[in-house]
């Protein structure tokens, strides 16, 4: 999976997107948030705390991007989880590209871990050294997981609540407009928050060559 990814962001990198987003803290979170207080699919007693909770949440995160400096920004697959990847006998491939944007190379590679911060340190490594067969990793990037772990769950219930006329929606997610998915939402964005505020230290495989 590391050497999968390695060659595809070793393309990406060669030019830049010239009609889709990159990603960052402005394209994938502020809008979210705007749009989800606008959709009326939020339940009326939860919209001050998720406007006080995104506002902290955003603001940590543009702190985060800041100290993690300057980094390459190439062309990703942008939603690189094990849904849309495929196992054949020659070794993995990934499908939907829907959602590809320019971005940190870390985007395609934190999806691909579980468990604890152990296991996903080890995960990493392994990845890491597949990867760096064909693309160089800037390191400073593991300091990105949990900021982009974080936008992407206030930017899915975005891209959710988007779509929600569609037909297809209410059926695929019926618990969306739910008052319990939404506490739940809450509770992992606050989890988030502290997690952002008190570890920062980034995951760091540290066993890599």
């Amino acid at each position: 999976m590391g050497r999968l990814l390695g060659r595809l962001h070793a393309i990406g990198a060669l030019r830049p997107y010239r009609h889709r987003l990159t990603l960052s803290v402005a394209t994938w979170g502020e809008p979210a948030v705007q749009h989800v207080l606008a959709s009326g699919l939020l339940p009326s007693g939860m919209q001050r705390s998720y406007q006080e909770i995104t506002g902290q949440l955003l603001t940590v995160l543009q702190d985060y991007f800041q100290e993690a400096g300057a980094y390459k920004k190439l062309r990703l697959h942008g939603d690189c989880h094990s849904g849309n990847l495929l196992w054949t006998s020659t070794g993995p491939m990934l499908v939907d590209f829907d959602d590809s944007c320019q971005g940190a190379a870390i985007q395609d590679l934190w999806m691909c871990l579980s468990g604890d911060r152990h296991e996903q340190a080890n995960q990493m490594a392994y990845l890491l050294r597949g990867y760096q067969t064909f693309y160089t990793f800037n390191r400073r990037e593991l300091l990105l997981i949990e900021p982009l772990r974080t936008l992407r769950m206030i930017h899915h219930a975005a891209w959710i609540a988007r779509r929600w006329n569609d037909p297809a929606f209410p059926i695929a997610f019926p618990w969306f407009n739910a008052p319990r998915y939404w506490e739940e939402q809450l509770h992992g964005l606050q989890e988030q928050l502290h997690l952002l505020q008190t570890e920062r230290e980034p995951l760091e495989p540290d066993w890599l060559d």
